[in-house]
């Protein structure tokens, strides 16, 4: 086995890079500071590199503490997890990262479903822009958006989805939107990350080009629809993970469902060894059943 440094080392190291402090850090691990400083003195001298500098002003992380901490962090985590069950008696945990958008506005509200399908799951589950890396153990599984260009990993995908430009109706109606061609005078959403932009939805319902300017742009799905719901604008999303807002009222598809581009880009992602697992394989069963009914 590859050569891993002292937990304790790794412990001190994470603690003072999220709170950024050696006494805070201190203090959550019942050390001195003095005994934190050593730790993380001897972790780089074990790794070669500076992690921590150290001003006046504070400490803040070096660009190789930075990667560091992301890849490490994780696995942490999972080990007091695990840890924590197991003194529990807890025998049937399972760890789902998700992206996320798809945990907020989808899979949250449907949790109740799963806790009662499966009573004797304890359930962690985490959401990040960032994968899980299944080598360092930081998940059961993944359920992961985008382009499915994830090798040595098995790709399941959830569901179809309807990209549409959605809007709550008091907008609607203030801004009498009733054609595709009225969309250039009104305010737009940008969602930076999402696989159909507006030039893809204008090429093929305006023939127009998208506008060059947004009024407002997010890096998350969750947050453009948020915005649409209060009124600043049209946001161009999925009418999946936007159903309950558009079930309650408070969105609308401006133009109707059939002004829609059909994507397949939320997808259940695991290792193969994973999928024997009790655990994955009933969450999988319950996911796909979701899935189906919101379809």
């Amino acid at each position: 086995m590859a050569h891993v440094p002292p937990v304790a080392n790794l412990m001190a190291f994470e603690a003072v890079a999220r709170r950024r402090s050696f006494a805070l850090a201190a203090a959550e691990l019942h050390l001195t500071a003095s005994a934190v400083s050593h730790q993380i003195a001897r972790l780089e001298a074990d790794l070669g590199v500076r992690l921590l500098e150290r001003s006046a002003h504070g400490v803040r992380l070096s660009t190789a503490g930075e990667q560091y901490l992301a890849r490490i962090g994780g696995a942490l985590s999972a080990i007091a997890a695990a840890t924590d069950d197991l003194k529990q008696g807890v025998g049937t945990s399972l760890y789902v990262h998700s992206s996320p958008s798809i945990a907020s506005l989808w899979l949250m509200p449907r949790l109740k479903g799963f806790a009662q399908a499966c009573p004797d799951i304890s359930l962690n589950l985490s959401a990040a822009h960032t994968h899980s890396d299944f080598a360092l153990g930081q998940a059961d599984l993944d359920i992961r958006y985008g382009v499915p260009q994830w090798p040595n990993v098995v790709i399941e995908p959830l569901f179809e989805e309807r990209i549409v430009p959605l809007a709550s109706p008091a907008f609607i109606r203030e801004h009498r939107l009733k054609q595709v061609e009225q969309l250039p005078n009104v305010p737009l959403i940008q969602s930076n990350v999402n696989v159909v932009q507006w030039s893809d939805w204008c090429a093929e319902f305006t023939g127009q080009r998208a506008p060059e300017r947004f009024s407002l742009r997010f890096d998350r799905a969750l947050m453009a629809v948020d915005a649409a719901i209060q009124g600043l604008g049209v946001a161009l999303e999925s009418a999946t993970l936007a159903g309950r807002h558009i079930a309650e009222g408070r969105l609308r598809p401006v133009f109707g469902l059939d002004k829609a581009i059909r994507v397949k880009a939320h997808f259940a992602v695991y290792p193969a060894r994973h999928a024997r697992r009790p655990t994955v394989e009933a969450f999988l069963a319950w996911l796909h059943g979701e899935a189906a009914r919101g379809a």
